[in-house]
């Protein structure tokens, strides 16, 4: 028989409290150096997308390894014309990380999402995704593909 034994958060020291959103943030860090350090311009240099490589076409991800290079190197309309979608999601995607590293550090927790408003979220994320995949590969839009 095994007992499972709970953690008070209000006995939790900050650090393990902030732990998991500063490693993520330490990870993109890093990440984000060897992408600067290695220029994802060159082909091949971090392999081959296997979508683009089977199908010919740009999935919603390419161009995303060239974005990040160009944003550290501070060219932004060079990281939007490699991945539009991308770097139009950095601003949400660093207010969720910054409102998650927030609420743990103060250790305040918020309402959680219902099960369906994170079905409507997720599916409002996933329909934004495959509309940008689809247009992105449209004789029309070719300024979208990487």
């Amino acid at each position: 028989m095994t007992a499972v034994l709970h953690v008070n958060a209000a006995t939790e020291s900050r650090w393990a409290r902030i732990k998991a959103p500063t490693l993520l943030a330490g990870a993109v860090v890093g990440a984000s150096v060897l992408l600067h350090l290695r220029d994802p311009h060159e082909s091949g240099s971090w392999g081959f997308c296997p979508w683009l490589v089977l199908t010919g076409t740009s999935c919603p991800g390419c161009g995303g390894l060239r974005a990040v290079n160009d944003l550290t190197h501070g060219d932004v309309s060079g990281a939007a014309s490699s991945n539009l979608l991308f770097v139009g999601s950095l601003p949400l995607l660093v207010f969720f990380w910054g409102r998650w590293f927030f609420e743990r550090w103060s250790n305040r927790s918020r309402r959680r999402v219902s099960t369906r408003g994170a079905f409507v979220y997720g599916g409002l994320a996933l329909t934004v995704i495959i509309v940008f995949w689809v247009v992105r590969n449209l004789e029309f839009a070719d300024w979208l593909a990487p």
